[in-house]
C-alpha cells in the first residue's frame, strides 16, 4: 500500500535526540488485548487493569515487636502484671483480661482491650508467671493498626505498571493469584547486507558475521517480546520490499538493522516508502545519525544503522521506550543520568549529540570519575563489553579531565 506522504522527502535539518524520541512516543499506540497469568507469570508484564485491594491490610490489628500486649492506663510506674495468655502469630487472640499483660509475638493479633504493645527488651519476666513493665508507657506503641496500609477497595496497582519482583509481593499480599497482563509485543526482525552469514557458517571472501541478530533477539527477550525471524536479507529493493512486508503482516513492530542510509545498496528507505511512510530518517547523534521510523501499511517500522554499535545505542534511546509504550507502560520511565567528573579529555566535538562508551569508576580520592573507550567506532563491538555505560556529549561542547559529564549506566538503558 503506497503511503499518501513522506516527511523523509521533505529537506530538513536531523531531529534532535528529544525531538525524535516525542515523534516515536507520539505514535505508539498499546496493544489492546489483554490475558490473564497466574501471578507466578506476569513478572515484567504490564497490568492491563488496576489492581484493588479485596481486604483491609493489615487485616487486623497485629503487634510489630516481640513483647506484651497492656492497656496503657493499668501499666505505668513499673507495675507487675500476671500474664494471662501467649499469642503467637497466627493464634487466636481472646479479649485481654483487666489487671493482665499477655505476651505476643511479632504479627500477632492484638487482643481486644490491649492499646499497647512493650517491647520485651524494656520489660522483666518473673518465674511466677508476672511481668514487671518499665516506668514510662506510651500508649499505642508498637501496633500496626487495620487498614492502615490498605483499605478494602483502595488502589493497590495501577494500570501500565511493568510488575517487578516487588509488585508480585504486593498483590499476593492481598489475594491476588492471577493478575490481567498485555499480550507480549510479536516484534519482526531483519538484517539488510549481502556480506552478513550467520555463526556457524565458513567465512567467504568479503564477509561478515551477523551479530545483529544476536543483539535484536537478546534486547526484546529482556523486554518480553515475541520475536519473529525473518533472517538475512538480499541487497535489493524487491527483496527487502517483500522482507518488509511479509513482517509487518505478522507483527505489531518491524525492526530492521542495515540499509537505512542513503548509498545505492541501501533498500530500506525506499522499501518503506514504497509500502507506508517514513516519519523520520535523520538524527542529529553520533553514532545512529540514519535512523528511520515510518510506518508499513499500520505497522510501525523501526531502522537502524547496521553498525551493532549504533544498533545497540538506537534501540536502548529510541526503540526500547516505543516497545514499553507499545506494552502499555505508562508512565515510559526516561533513563535516570548520573553526574560525574571526566577522567577524559574531548576537544573535537561534533555538532550531534554524542553517546560515546564508558564505564564509571572510582578514583584516589574516593570520587566517581568516566572514563571513555579509546575509539569511537561503531564497529566495535567490544567496547559494549568494556563499558558498563554510555556518557553523554552535549553538542558542539569539549570537555575537559574534571568536568562534570552525564553518564547513562547500562542497568538504566537496558531492559
Amino acid at each position: 500500500m503506497a503511503g499518501t506522504h513522506n516527511r523523509s522527502d521533505e529537506p530538513s535539518a536531523p531531529l534532535s535526540v528529544e525531538a525524535a524520541l516525542a515523534v516515536l512516543l507520539g505514535q505508539a499506540r498499546p496493544v489492546q488485548t489483554a490475558e490473564t497469568v497466574a501471578l507466578d507469570d506476569a513478572l515484567d508484564r504490564v497490568l492491563a487493569e488496576p489492581l484493588a485491594s479485596p481486604i483491609d491490610q493489615p487485616a487486623w490489628d497485629n503487634s510489630s515487636m516481640d513483647g506484651y500486649a497492656v492497656r496503657a492506663a493499668e501499666a505505668g510506674g513499673g507495675v507487675l502484671l500476671p500474664v494471662s495468655q501467649r499469642i503467637a502469630a497466627g493464634d487466636r487472640a481472646e479479649p485481654l483480661a483487666p489487671g493482665t499483660a499477655a505476651r505476643i509475638f511479632t504479627g500477632a493479633r492484638v487482643p481486644a482491650g490491649a492499646d499497647t504493645v512493650v517491647v520485651q527488651e524494656a520489660c522483666k519476666a518473673l518465674a511466677d508467671g508476672r511481668v514487671r513493665l518499665p516506668a514510662e508507657i506510651e500508649a499505642g506503641r508498637n501496633i500496626r493498626y487495620r487498614g492502615e496500609q490498605l483499605r478494602a477497595s483502595d488502589q493497590v496497582l495501577p494500570a501500565g505498571v511493568r510488575l517487578g519482583p516487588q509488585h508480585l509481593a504486593l498483590a499476593a499480599s492481598v489475594g491476588a493469584a492471577e493478575l490481567a497482563v498485555r499480550r507480549r509485543l510479536r516484534v519482526a526482525i531483519l538484517a539488510s547486507g549481502n556480506e552478513l552469514v550467520e555463526p556457524g557458517t565458513a567465512l567467504g571472501e568479503g564477509q561478515i558475521y551477523n551479530s545483529n541478530r544476536a543483539l535484536f533477539r537478546a534486547l526484546l527477550a529482556g523486554l518480553g517480546c515475541e520475536v519473529g525471524d525473518l533472517g538475512i536479507v538480499a541487497d535489493t529493493l524487491e527483496a527487502t520490499t517483500t522482507a518488509l512486508a511479509e513482517g509487518a503482516a505478522q507483527a505489531d513492530l518491524v525492526l530492521a538493522s542495515g540499509g537505512v542510509s542513503v548509498g545505492e545498496e541501501d533498500h530500506v528507505r525506499p522499501a518503506v516508502q514504497r509500502l507506508g511512510r517514513l516519519d523520520l530518517w535523520r538524527v542529529a547523534m553520533r553514532p545512529g545519525r540514519p535512523l528511520a521510523f515510518g510506518r508499513i501499511g499500520e505497522t510501525p517500522f523501526i531502522g537502524s544503522p547496521g553498525n551493532p554499535v549504533s544498533l545497540f545505542v538506537t534501540f536502548c534511546l529510541f526503540a526500547a521506550p516505543f516497545i514499553r509504550r507499545m506494552q502499555g507502560q505508562d508512565p515510559v520511565p526516561a533513563p535516570r543520568r548520573i553526574q560525574a567528573a571526566a577522567g577524559f579529555d574531548w576537544a573535537k566535538p561534533d555538532s550531534r549529540r554524542e553517546y560515546q562508551r564508558a564505564r564509571l569508576i572510582v578514583g584516589d580520592d574516593g570520587a566517581p570519575r568516566v572514563e571513555v573507550f579509546r575509539s569511537r567506532s561503531s564497529a566495535n563491538l567490544s567496547s559494549l563489553t568494556w563499558a558498563d555505560g554510555l556518557v553523554e556529549l552535549t553538542e558542539r561542547q569539549g570537555f575537559r579531565t574534571g568536568q562534570m559529564v552525564s553518564f547513562i549506566p547500562f542497568s538504566e538503558l537496558m531492559p
